[in-house]
């Protein structure tokens, strides 16, 4: 991804000064439903893509595998209608308040991750 991009965006000076992307230009967006808590999957944004889903109201992410912008939704009729956009304490991932409606996993599942829970060992308190 060319840093061109960063540059480029609509993003707020002020938010997108606060950024930490990757080397790559991107950073990570957790997708949550708003009233449950449920984390719903996690995608990639850009600041134009953070940009378009503050502004438009649904979740637009970039795709590494198509190298295109994508909105949650257009395709698979499973959207994500934002309810609100959050940075974490370093300001490298956001967290996104989503109402999900339909599947939020491309494989059709609710969430992407409930498909494959890993053993653990139980927390002892100390």
């Amino acid at each position: 991804m060319s840093s061109s991009r960063v540059t480029a965006s609509s993003l707020d000076p002020a938010v997108a000064a606060r950024l930490k992307r990757g080397a790559d230009g991107l950073f990570p967006a957790i997708a949550q439903q708003y009233d449950t808590g449920e984390v719903l999957m996690l995608g990639w944004m850009d600041d134009e893509a953070l940009h378009r889903t503050l502004t438009t109201g649904r979740c637009t992410y970039w795709s590494r595998s198509r190298q295109e912008y994508w909105v949650k939704g257009d395709t698979s009729g499973h959207f994500q209608h934002v309810r609100s956009v959050a940075l974490d304490c370093d300001a490298d991932t956001v967290l996104v308040k989503v109402d999900q409606v339909g599947a939020a996993c491309h494989t059709g599942a609710r969430t992407c991750f409930d498909a494959d829970v890993l053993a653990s060992a139980p927390a002892t308190d100390q």
